[in-house]
C-alpha cells in the first residue's frame, strides 16, 4: 500500500514540524536575553526567507498569479498572527498564552464547519476534545486572565485560518513556491513591526547558532514541510497533529533545559498523543467529508 495514500508520510512530516518547533522553546529562552522578541522574529524570518529563495530561486515563477496572491494572503495571516502573539505574550503569562494559542485545534474544525460547510466526523471532534484537555494539562497553571489573552486568541484564530488556507490551496506541485512567497511576506510583516525601534542582532556565537537553527530548520524547513503535508491532509487532522508542539517542547525542556518531568506533563502529553492517534485511526467514512477541497475560487474568491 502506498504510504502517501494513507497519509503516513504527511503525518510524519507534520510531527517533524512540531518537533522542530518544540525544540526551539528552551533556545529562545536564552536568545531573548540578547535581543527582543520582535527583533528575533524579524531576523529569523528574513534569514528563513533568504534560505528558501536561495534554495529555489525560480519556484515562484512557476506559480500562477492566483497562487502568488494566495501565498501573499497566507503569509500576511501567519505574519500578523506571529506579531499579535508576541504582543500578547508581553501582557499575559506564558502558561495561559500557550493554552490560548493552542485553541486553533478547536477553531480549525469550527471554521471548517461554519465557513466552509464541511462535515467533521464525531471521532475527529473526540480527538479535538482530547487534544484540548491535554493542552490544558500541559499549559495551564491557573485561571488568571490578562488583557493580552485577547491578542493571543486573535493570533489563534489567524493560525486556524492559515491551517485552513493551506489545506485548501497547497498542492504537491506548488508547495515549494507557495512556501517561498509566504516566508517572504512573513519576513516583511515581522520586520515592519520591529523596524520602528531598530533591529538588533545576537551578540554571541551561541546566539547566532540558535537563531540560524530556528531560521533554517524550524523556520524555512518547517514551513516547507507543513505546506507539503497539508496538501495531503485535511485541515482538522493537521491541527490535531500540530498540538504535538507543546509535547515536544516539554520533552526538550526536560532533556536539555533542566526541567523536571511532572505528572501534568505526562498526562497532558499522553492525551495529546492519544488525540493524534484517534484522528489518524478514525473510521474513514466519518472523515471523508472533511477532506473535500474548495472549488477553484478558494477562500473569499481569491
Amino acid at each position: 500500500m502506498n504510504l502517501r495514500a494513507v497519509g503516513v508520510l504527511p503525518t510524519l512530516a507534520l510531527v517533524g514540524v512540531t518537533a522542530a518547533w518544540g525544540s526551539t522553546f528552551f533556545l529562545i529562552k536564552d536568545l531573548l536575553d540578547e535581543i527582543s522578541v520582535l527583533d528575533f522574529l524579524s531576523v529569523r524570518f528574513v534569514l528563513a526567507a533568504a534560505v528558501l529563495v536561495a534554495l529555489a530561486p525560480r519556484s515562484m515563477m512557476r506559480l500562477s498569479s492566483q497562487e502568488v496572491k494566495r501565498g501573499v494572503l497566507l503569509g500576511l495571516v501567519y505574519g500578523v498572527a506571529q506579531v499579535l502573539q508576541t504582543f500578547g505574550l508581553e501582557r499575559t503569562s506564558a502558561s495561559v498564552s500557550g493554552f490560548v494559542t493552542g485553541m486553533y485545534v478547536i477553531l480549525t474544525p469550527l471554521l471548517a464547519a461554519l465557513v466552509l460547510r464541511q462535515r467533521i466526523g464525531r471521532w475527529v471532534w473526540f480527538a479535538v476534545l482530547l487534544a484540548t484537555i491535554g493542552l490544558g494539562f500541559l499549559s495551564l497553571q491557573g485561571l488568571a486572565v490578562s488583557p493580552g489573552v485577547a491578542l493571543v486568541f486573535a493570533s489563534a484564530v489567524l493560525y486556524a485560518v492559515h491551517i485552513l488556507g493551506l489545506g485548501q490551496w497547497a498542492s504537491a506541485a506548488n508547495a515549494l513556491g507557495l512556501s517561498v512567497v509566504q516566508m517572504i511576506v512573513i519576513a516583511v510583516v515581522c520586520t515592519a513591526a520591529s523596524a520602528p525601534n531598530g533591529i538588533a542582532a545576537p551578540q554571541t556565537n551561541s546566539g547566532w547558532w540558535s537563531l540560524l537553527y530556528m531560521a533554517v530548520v524550524a523556520g524555512a524547513g518547517a514551513l516547507l514541510a507543513q505546506t507539503w503535508a497539508q496538501a495531503h491532509l485535511s485541515s482538522t487532522r493537521a491541527a490535531v497533529i500540530m498540538t504535538m508542539e507543546p509535547v515536544f517542547a516539554a520533552v526538550f525542556a526536560v532533556l536539555f533545559g533542566g526541567e523536571l518531568l511532572t505528572a501534568r506533563m505526562a498526562v497532558g502529553g499522553s492525551l495529546v498523543l492519544a488525540a493524534m492517534f484517534v484522528v489518524e485511526l478514525a473510521p474513514k467514512e466519518m472523515d471523508e467529508a472533511e477532506v473535500q477541497q474548495l472549488p477553484a475560487r478558494g477562500l473569499s474568491g481569491v
